[in-house]
């Protein structure tokens, strides 16, 4: 059972339904409870995944307070990606040729209270010990931009197009009814780098620095009001230097 400390913070996998409970609790918070006239009161974010999964907290050590969460769905590798939630929003039978451990991350989310670099850091430490005790070889998940307008995010997606689209052999294709095709729509685009990082989700962000690749398209998600991209990182990809960083965060 995964549990640790840094600093002020700790981490560790929920252990109870009243866990599961509160970690749904803040993904309402972060994804629906930013609409205007969203009613608070016993709001939860809940689907059939979050039997299936771990789900990882990290607290206010001195509070208890729960500051960020996230789901894990372990796979034993890439013939079952149709299981997954990414799969739900994308055709991913390119993926299905994947013979190595995988794991599906999903509801990441921060408390909009909190803005403490370290609980992205510790977030990673965590996935980092989670990879080396389960021998996993790749991560994947919906990374998501606030919102479902693509008004302000041009030059984020341009370079997502430019710099970070997945290897053929891997990349998804279209399912979801309502797409964003930012490859084909910003093919002329260059992108401005410091609009495009101002404008980039801070999880995608540390996902494409260690080596991360997107989809060709955004989902256009109106039920969590987002636009998503599919997100694969090869653990095999990941510099050894920041590799060795992120464990030492998750010893």
């Amino acid at each position: 059972m995964m549990s640790f400390s840094k600093g002020r913070y700790v981490v560790g996998f929920a252990e109870s339904a009243e866990n599961i409970r509160e970690a749904q609790r803040l993904r309402w918070l972060c994804f629906l409870g930013r609409r205007p006239g969203a009613e608070a009161s016993g709001a939860l974010d809940a689907d059939d995944y979050d039997e299936r999964c771990n789900h990882v907290l990290i607290r206010d050590d001195s509070t208890g307070a729960l500051v960020a969460c996230f789901r894990m769905l372990t796979l034993s590798g890439g013939a079952e990606i149709g299981d997954s939630y990414s799969a739900r929003h994308y055709n991913l039978s390119r993926l299905r040729d994947f013979d190595g451990r995988m794991v599906e991350i999903g509801r990441f989310c921060i408390h909009p209270e909190w803005r403490d670099p370290d609980i992205l850091r510790l977030a990673w430490g965590a996935l980092a010990r989670h990879v080396d005790d389960e021998r996993i070889e790749m991560l994947f998940g919906c990374s998501s931009f606030v919102g479902t307008d693509t008004d302000g995010y041009e030059d984020a997606f341009a370079m997502l197009r430019e710099r970070h689209l997945a290897p053929k052999r891997w990349l998804p294709r279209v399912k979801a009814p309502q797409v964003f095709r930012f490859a084909r729509a910003l093919r002329l685009r260059k992108p401005d780098p410091r609009r495009a990082m101002a404008a980039m989700p801070p999880l995608l962000r540390s996902y494409l620095a260690m080596g991360g690749w997107v989809s060709d398209h955004a989902v256009v998600d109106r039920q969590l009001d987002t636009l998503h991209v599919f997100t694969g990182l090869e653990i095999r990809a990941i510099p050894p230097e920041r590799a060795k960083l992120l464990r030492a965060v998750g010893a």
